[in-house]
């Protein structure tokens, strides 16, 4: 039984977010709902995986926590603004996952080596784990490479958001969201063809 109890079904498929630069507007440690800005096409294109059947799972580094920039308390508030702010507009993210450490970070408590800091994959598998997620039909979404660590572990297809091109046929790369869930909805239709 999932973390959220009997209802879960077993094997759901997912998309793994990262959240600064995925989701919302890279702003270099934000932990602010005023500052807070969706990319452009984000809310349709998550709107259009969830009601897919994709479940949504953020997984984000939070190293200005070790830092000192902001508390926990912080990005609790801002992560809980974010989910309620999306679930009006029909979007449900199921859960959300963050690393607070940094090695060198100036926060002794925060201050360590973990596997949970990107591109250390703890919070994938952890995921994996509380909510049932079949990992070999699932995505994974980020504007960094270090975002896409888990599918040099399992079956997870990795999409890069980015305008650049990279030679690394392991990765899609797509410039937007458009581009993001056109990829995903059509490599599902294929694989339905497939079978």
């Amino acid at each position: 039984m999932g973390l959220y109890g009997a209802k879960e079904s077993m094997n759901n498929k997912a998309v793994f977010l990262d959240r600064d630069g995925t989701i919302n507007k890279d702003k270099h440690y934000l932990y602010k709902v005023s500052e807070f800005e969706y990319l452009e096409g984000v809310i349709g294109g998550l709107k259009k995986l969830y009601d897919y059947g994709f479940i949504l799972v953020i997984i984000t580094n939070q190293s200005g926590i070790a830092r000192g920039y902001y508390s926990e308390a912080d990005y609790y508030s801002l992560d809980a603004w974010m989910k309620k702010d999306l679930n009006d507009k029909g979007i449900e993210i199921k859960a959300s996952y963050f690393c607070p450490h940094l090695p060198n970070g100036i926060v002794p408590r925060y201050s360590t080596e973990c596997g949970c800091r990107k591109p250390k994959t703890e919070l994938f598998w952890k995921a994996a784990k509380d909510l049932n997620i079949d990992m070999n039909r699932s995505y994974a979404v980020g504007d960094k490479l270090r975002d896409l660590c888990i599918c040099e572990e399992s079956g997870v297809k990795g999409i890069l958001l980015s305008d650049d091109s990279y030679n690394d046929s392991k990765y899609t790369v797509c410039p937007d969201w458009d581009g993001i869930v056109n990829y995903i909805i059509k490599n599902e239709e294929d694989m339905k063809i497939d079978q």
